[in-house]
């Protein structure tokens, strides 16, 4: 889900990545707007890190002919299985999980059909929190995937994540975590303090936010899970000043909600930004990490 305007439907407060919204453990939660998430889908298809790939298909291999059961956990509007399904051999069933429906009917419409060696692909898709996954929800699964996800967890919640994939035997891969480093080019002296207060912000209400990737692995860890770990950044410049617009206005704005007192100069700096921004002329670095977990080859497989 999210970091980066989530890609799940399970998210909170205002971030770099993602606009204003609830968390999906609420009933009552707002949705994610797919236009923000499809604007930042070529972004993040870019930073994926392929290197885990072939990790990943070497602890697949035998599972293919018999099929790849695969859960998408905030799956938003699917951008996870448009990257990942067409990279994977043998025939996949894809089970997609969000809190909002518009966003499962998006990602189910558009999910790929053919897998990497041309066999089938098929998708169907469950509604509800994905706060507090069970190994017995994951029975079955041969991979569990997540995109922006990690970030808006507690750190119970990650706990049980991990504990349910090592019960279920099943790996996973969970993409796209902010780690709390950006770097903007021309730099200024506010970078550093809006950075940090907007990290802050996403600590709020017992949330991991740039902490998330470290815990996850701890957490993966301490199941008996092999563990890798691959930077994942967004590098983003006059092509993408669109999706570098609306990601600025989220990260001031997260950080002026957090420290109030910055909000007069954050003003003038946003102004200064999106300027630098609209003639080409600011890039800008946003670091995610993916990670990669492999249950030890003695847990229940699928």
């Amino acid at each position: 889900m999210a970091d980066h305007g989530p890609e799940s439907g399970r998210g909170a407060g205002t971030t770099p990545h993602r606009p204003p919204e609830g968390r999906v453990s609420s009933t009552d939660a707002p949705r994610y707007a797919p236009e923000w998430l499809e604007l930042r889908e070529g972004a993040d298809a870019a930073a994926r890190a392929a290197e885990l790939l072939d990790p990943l298909r070497e602890r697949l291999v035998g599972r293919e002919s018999g099929g790849l059961v695969i859960r998408d956990l905030g799956c938003g509007t699917g951008s996870m299985g448009r990257w990942l399904a067409p990279r994977l051999p043998g025939p996949q069933y894809w089970i997609l999980h969000d809190h909002d429906p518009g966003l499962l009917d998006l990602a189910a419409a558009h999910t790929p059909r053919t897998a990497a060696d041309g066999s089938p692909v098929t998708v169907t898709t469950e509604r509800g929190d994905i706060a507090h996954v069970t190994a017995d929800l994951l029975a079955g699964a041969s991979l569990v995937t997540a995109s922006a996800l990690l970030d808006v967890l507690t750190r119970d919640e990650v706990d049980a994540l991990a504990r349910a994939c090592a019960g279920a035997g099943c790996p996973a891969l969970l993409a796209l975590s902010v780690v709390g480093r950006v770097e903007l080019t021309p730099a200024e002296p506010l970078d550093d303090q809006i950075a940090d207060a907007f990290n802050e912000h996403q600590q709020r209400s017992g949330l991991l936010g740039p902490e998330a990737v470290t815990v996850a692995a701890e957490a993966f860890m301490r199941q008996g899970a092999t563990v890798r770990m691959q930077a994942s950044p967004w590098r983003l410049g006059a092509d993408e000043s669109v999706l570098v617009a609306q990601w600025l206005r989220g990260w001031v704005g997260a950080a002026c909600e957090q420290s109030p007192s910055l909000a007069l100069r954050a003003k003038e700096y946003l102004r200064r930004r999106l300027a630098q921004c609209a003639a080409g002329e600011l890039t800008v670095v946003v670091q995610h990490t993916d990670l990669l977990a492999l249950p030890r080859a003695t847990g229940r497989t699928s």
